[in-house]
């Protein structure tokens, strides 16, 4: 049998932090780097808030497919597959071009139509922001995905153990609660970290509508200033330094968890 490999030391991470380092220099001793992280630091709140509401969103309502995929119901069952295979076959940006200029403007006249009869005013297009269509986009493309990591970590639990609960009386929310879930999260957070992760980098994609995250801010910053490069650097930078740092936080959470005993 072979020796398990050894750590090795993470040399990419200290040439990662070399160059971030490079470039905090350059954002301290040049003007126009300067310049540039300040206009596009105010995108930062925009790209976090559309990451972690769409996140929550997404994972509330991949939690329900993935029951609703593993339901007795055949109905549940395919109408939650029917939804995943479709959204997971549409491109994230198609889907958000698809939301933000079909889908909104349709929920729109059908809440016309429920309630203006209701003696409510009637909404607007323009009164659906954008950024919560982009929000909705995300959530119903990455719902799908999210929903798979979910099903395939609550089958991996062990049909020993819920047959052991069912002998105890317990009944099917106690069952997933005490028994089921704290055992699948082992296997759902890795998955589901990289999806966050991927979320962030997918949370570029909102500025084709043209909300102020950071990737529209620098598109405008660029179209102003004609300085791609310093401009693009900025950019990179600050998606680096999100998603290398949550990964490197997801890694550690993995690794107490792993150590944790069940």
């Amino acid at each position: 049998m072979n020796a398990p490999p050894q750590r090795e030391f993470p040399w990419w991470l200290l040439i990662a932090a070399a160059l971030a380092a490079w470039m905090m220099i350059q954002v301290v001793r040049d003007d126009l780097y300067f310049q540039v992280l300040n206009t596009l630091s105010r995108g930062i709140a925009i790209t976090l808030f559309v990451t972690f509401v769409g996140f929550a969103l997404a994972s509330a309502l991949g939690l329900l497919l993935a029951l609703a995929g593993l339901s007795r119901w055949m109905i549940l069952r395919q109408c939650a597959r029917f939804y995943i295979e479709i959204v997971r076959g549409i491109p994230i940006l198609v889907l958000l071009l698809y939301v933000a200029f079909v889908l909104a403007p349709g929920l729109v006249v059908a809440w016309n139509w429920v309630f203006e009869p209701l003696g409510f005013n009637p909404a607007r297009t323009r009164d659906f922001p954008l950024i919560w269509r982009a929000i909705l986009a995300l959530v119903i493309g990455y719902s799908a995905f999210i929903a798979e990591v979910f099903r395939a970590g609550l089958l991996s639990v062990d049909v020993g153990q819920i047959e052991a609960a069912n002998a105890l009386g317990l009944n099917r929310w106690q069952r997933f609660r005490h028994i089921v879930f704290p055992q699948a999260i082992r296997m759902i957070l890795p998955p589901l970290g990289n999806d966050f992760i991927a979320m962030i980098k997918d949370s570029s994609l909102v500025s084709v509508l043209g909300v102020m995250d950071i990737t529209q801010l620098g598109k405008v910053t660029a179209a102003g200033n004609f300085r791609y490069f310093e401009t693009y650097n900025v950019v990179a930078l600050l998606y680096l330094i999100m998603t290398v740092s949550l990964s490197l936080l997801l890694r550690k959470i993995e690794a107490r968890m792993r150590q944790t005993p069940r």
